[in-house]
């Protein structure tokens, strides 16, 4: 009861100390609200692209395929000349430039393979790799209508999209936002709670009062947690936000433990920020990564959030389905909080 009473006390302080500095409040507040929404609004989909044509064909078919290019995946089709195209393409007006051969419909009808060119200005690197997939697949398809014959297939397939139906890559976005601003903001509370006393002298005060190096921790840990769930959600979900912020509050201290001062821990932090959060899945599918980095990291707590949230959040899973995520973050969280501990008495017993 001792160790409880000391732990939710040295907790109250850590809340006072960070509850009454208003800028971090307010950065905060900031982190959890507006960013997740601004991540919201980004997509890696095709949406307004410019778009225009050099129809030298003049045909119904040529005239179809032009209807099916339409919003919200592109912007109005408009006419350019040849001669005009590349300076266009220069000055960035069009994404993509279409051009279709005169004789273009009566070549189809014969089954003489005519050829469409189209250009893409790809120093918009990511629309113009899928808005070319977009194209290719309008084209296919309002050609082959138009013939009234496709090539023939043995097994058509009929493909459902489950969990995110539409395919819009937004979505994901605001989950991977939430990891990666808890585990930078928690890591750099926990870290920053233990640099302040050491700087302000405060840790010496500590010391001769009758608490442990785990209550003074776990004081830390809690109190900091605490404030960013806050931003959390409810029920499942917040348990498992939980046990993630409880490894990154444990990392953050032990990363404290080895700088002395507060810029030290910021250029300790950074690194090990940047490289978790490139490796966790959020940015980028950990699919494409190297395997060997996919085995080093499959075990990072913000790895292990990542799937976590997703089955929550997209596909509703329940406890049977993401126990093993779970598991994984209180592991890794009690063996950064050992480590942490270790790192940390040492540390007051070098204030002595």
């Amino acid at each position: 009861m001792r160790t409880l009473k000391n732990i939710l006390t040295l907790t109250l302080k850590e809340f006072r100390s960070v509850l009454t500095d208003p800028v971090l409040m307010l950065l905060i507040a900031y982190i959890f609200t507006a960013t997740i929404y601004q991540m919201a609004q980004v997509s890696t989909d095709v949406k307004n692209a410019s778009i225009a044509i050099i129809d030298l064909d003049r045909s119904a078919l040529s005239m179809r395929i032009r209807d099916a290019v339409q919003p919200p995946y592109f912007k109005t089709v408009r006419d350019v000349r040849r001669e005009d195209s590349a300076e266009a393409m220069d000055k960035g007006e069009y994404t993509f430039i279409l051009e279709i051969p005169p004789h273009f419909e009566r070549d189809v009808l014969l089954e003489r393979s005519p050829s469409v060119q189209l250009l893409i200005d790809a120093t918009a690197v990511t629309q113009a790799g899928v808005g070319a997939s977009y194209l290719s697949q309008i084209f296919s398809r309002e050609t082959n209508a138009f013939a009234g014959r496709e090539l023939p297939v043995i097994v058509k397939p009929v493909i459902t999209a489950e969990f995110n139906p539409n395919g819009e890559s937004s979505w994901f976005m605001p989950t991977s936002q939430i990891g990666t601003m808890a585990l930078m903001m928690l890591m750099l509370l926990a870290g920053a709670a233990v640099i302040r006393e050491r700087e302000r002298g405060t840790i010496e005060h500590l010391l001769v009062m009758p608490v442990s190096a785990f209550e003074l921790m776990m004081g830390k840990i809690l109190a900091n947690g605490a404030v960013i769930m806050a931003a959390g959600s409810i029920g499942l979900y917040a348990a498992g936000m939980a046990l993630f912020l409880f490894s990154v509050a444990s990392l953050g201290i032990m990363i404290a433990t080895f700088a002395p001062t507060m810029g030290q821990f910021g250029m300790l932090m950074l690194p090990v920020y940047i490289v978790m959060n490139l490796f966790a899945g959020g940015a980028s599918s950990r699919d494409n990564m190297p395997h060997a980095a996919q085995i080093i990291s499959e075990y990072w707590p913000l790895t292990q959030f990542m799937k976590f949230s997703q089955n929550i959040v997209f596909r509703g899973a329940g406890i049977e389905t993401v126990w093993s995520q779970m598991l994984v973050m209180a592991l890794i969280g009690t063996a950064f909080l050992v480590l942490a501990l270790l790192r940390f008495r040492k540390m007051l017993e070098q204030q002595d």
